[in-house]
């Protein structure tokens, strides 16, 4: 299989991961729901053509909040699966996936509450599907009070997680983003700093211990 690498969008995590996320990757991004994660969605819109499922909010929201972003986005086709049935709806848009294309899934968290068999095929026939087509999948995963109990299968069957912590420290927002797991190439060892304003950069601000 050739390990050529897509782009996330994001240049400074490119450069740090080598040149970006192998081909044919699960990427798990965990972020809190009070956070700007969704900016790292955003950037991944302008690599490549995007199918964008979102279970919570609806088709117009996410349409909108892309066309509000002052920096210019992809153009991603937006569907909402958050019905009686989301696995099997996201089943079947993910089979018609074309080559090398990037799938967002915009939260996780409401697929992984299905019952694991069921969603261990998902992500089983998931990446299947990314190694074939050699596309890219974002997994974007909250960490709340509630977090699924499959979130555990998530980052075990994920081939790069992102973990994105943000604290509130004195008048600073702290946005650090970890890589702990990577396949296919190396994990970070230490946490990036990152300013996630209109987009996302490296905060060159220094921490004065």
């Amino acid at each position: 299989m050739s390990m050529s690498r897509l782009a996330t969008g994001i240049d400074v995590l490119d450069r740090q991961l080598g040149g970006g996320i192998p081909a044919g990757s699960i990427v798990l991004l965990a972020a809190d729901p009070a956070s700007q994660s969704e900016l790292f969605l955003h950037e991944l819109t302008t690599t490549r053509g995007t199918l964008w499922l979102t279970t919570i909010r609806s088709e117009q929201a996410v349409t909108d909040a892309l066309e509000r972003n002052p920096v210019p986005t992809g153009n991603p086709t937006v569907r909402d699966v958050g019905g009686d049935a989301p696995l099997d709806a996201a089943s079947s848009l993910v089979r018609d996936l074309p080559e090398g294309a990037n799938l967002v899934i915009d939260v996780v968290d409401v697929l992984e509450r299905s019952e694991p068999p069921r969603y261990r095929r998902f992500l089983n026939d998931l990446q299947t599907h990314m190694v074939n087509t050699q596309g890219l999948t974002v997994l974007h995963g909250l960490k709340g009070e509630t977090i699924p109990d499959n979130r555990d299968l998530t980052e075990h069957m994920a081939d790069v997680v992102f973990d994105l912590d943000t604290k509130i420290d004195g008048s600073e927002i702290v946005n650090r983003l970890a890589v702990p797991k990577f396949r296919g190439g190396r994990a970070l060892n230490e946490t990036i700093k990152l300013r996630l304003a209109e987009r996302v950069t490296v905060d060159t601000s220094r921490d004065i211990a």
